[in-house]
């Protein structure tokens, strides 16, 4: 379970307040503004964004908060075994092992070599769905992205508001039309602050976070097909092993590489 997000949130907010002081929080607290940023803030991602994205917001959450669902060099492992049982049984023999496989994506792909589908095809296939796949992330990431510029805009609308309530509100005939100006004032600003605090702590990190777990499925997913093209065409599951892991870490492949020797260069023999 990665919590890194929720822990970041909770030290911000923790960093604010020790930064006001408890005693001042009741300087900060102003329900209008927090109903003009939030509440506008959601009427404006509503307003944006079709109820068949917004209705995914809870998985969302989910995606937050689950640790690394992706291990590539697990990945890199299971494409070598793969490699090295067609080598020795044939193509054919895959739609056994992919009865095995629980990724939807690897089973798919290992069953459309199986069945001996061209491979340029199968590539513009693969990437076809990884492309769809980038894009729905894209749009998930986009309604956080979006929420972090509608927040400071709904913040700087409290803040006019206030303004303009201020100056209606001021008597300058002589009668100290002046005297609750400071007042006025720092609560037309508590809005704007509104609207950065909730950018900044939950939007823009949200946004990352899942910016980040979209990369992992993308690798992921590169993965998997740049090692299906290789057993398709029948590489030296060696070779195909020091491929896939090009892309890793230097400190990763070595590792991998160290351990691929230890159990006696598997792979490598054939071909």
């Amino acid at each position: 379970m990665d919590v890194s997000t929720l822990i970041g949130m909770i030290m911000a907010v923790a960093l604010i307040v020790w930064g006001i002081t408890v005693e001042k929080l009741g300087n900060f607290f102003d329900p209008q503004s927090i109903a003009i940023v939030v509440g506008g803030t959601i009427a404006a991602i509503i307003a944006s964004y079709p109820f068949r994205v917004l209705a995914d917001v809870p998985k969302h959450m989910m995606v937050l908060t689950r640790g690394k669902k992706y291990n590539i060099p697990r990945l890199v492992d299971q494409l070598v075994d793969l490699a090295m049982f067609a080598r020795q049984s044939g193509l054919l023999a895959l739609e056994e092992k992919a009865e095995e496989i629980k990724d939807p994506f690897l089973k798919q792909s290992v069953l459309m070599i199986v069945d001996a589908n061209d491979p340029d095809k199968v590539r513009e296939m693969l990437e076809k769905q990884m492309d769809d796949m980038i894009a729905r992330h894209d749009e998930v990431a986009g309604i956080y992205e979006k929420a972090s510029s509608y927040a400071p805009a709904f913040g700087m609308i409290g803040t006019l508001v206030g303004l303009i309530n201020m100056l209606k509100g001021m008597n300058l005939d002589g009668g100290g039309g002046a005297s609750n100006l400071g007042q006025d004032m720092s609560v037309a600003l508590i809005t704007t602050f509104y609207g950065s605090a909730f950018a900044n702590i939950f939007c823009q990190p949200i946004a990352k976070k899942l910016r980040i777990r979209e990369s992992e499925e993308e690798l992921y997913c590169a993965t998997v097909i740049e090692g299906i093209m290789g057993i398709q065409a029948g590489e030296n599951p060696k070779f195909l092993r020091e491929h896939l892991l090009a892309c890793m870490k230097q400190s990763q492949q070595k590792k991998l590489l160290l351990k691929a020797e230890k159990q006696g260069g598997n792979g490598g023999g054939e071909g």
